[in-house]
């Protein structure tokens, strides 16, 4: 009788270590995917080309976003940015999006200087669109948690120019 117990409760262990998922002990691991957090719904272009492929094929603009994983001012906008549904509807919709944590080699791509977060618009002619800046003088493309309206709103300007210019 106790064999048998026995057996049973060993061939229970077995069977439930099979089943179980392994977790680091680190703790339970987020899988990093294209989008770094900044929309996990969105289709997230790979690279700078890639994105600027998909604009001119789909006829959309392009938002690149320039951030670090470890700045604090990076991961406060990227809160805001992940969290307000009317942008992340907006760029599902109607723009190919791209964030990247280097530096491209288009240097039309940093025309005030290298710093992040930098927002900046392509448009489908793949005319990096200067003129659709955020609210500071000397961060002419850096945007705030606070500035999502403002985001918005230049993401309205980047559609309307499209519209317009094509």
């Amino acid at each position: 009788m106790i064999k048998a117990a026995l057996s049973v409760l060993l061939v229970l262990a077995a069977v439930s270590s099979t089943f179980a998922k392994y977790i680091p002990k680190t703790g339970k691991r987020i899988p990093q995917t294209l989008s770094r957090g900044w929309g996990d719904q969105l289709i997230w272009a790979q690279t700078y080309e890639e994105g600027l492929y998909w604009s001119r094929s789909k006829n959309k603009p392009l938002m690149v976003l320039f951030h670090l994983e470890d700045c604090p001012h990076s991961q406060a906008l990227k809160k805001e940015f992940s969290e307000n549904n009317e942008l992340q509807r907006t760029l599902d919709e109607d723009f190919i999006v791209l964030n990247l944590v280097y530096e491209t080699t288009d240097k039309h791509l940093s025309p005030d200087g290298q710093y992040v977060p930098r927002i900046l618009f392509v448009d489908p002619t793949m005319t990096v669109r200067a003129d659709i800046n955020g609210r500071y003088s000397n961060r002419m493309y850096a945007y705030e948690p606070n500035d999502i309206k403002l985001l918005l709103s230049n993401m309205q300007k980047a559609k309307k120019l499209l519209k317009s210019e094509l």
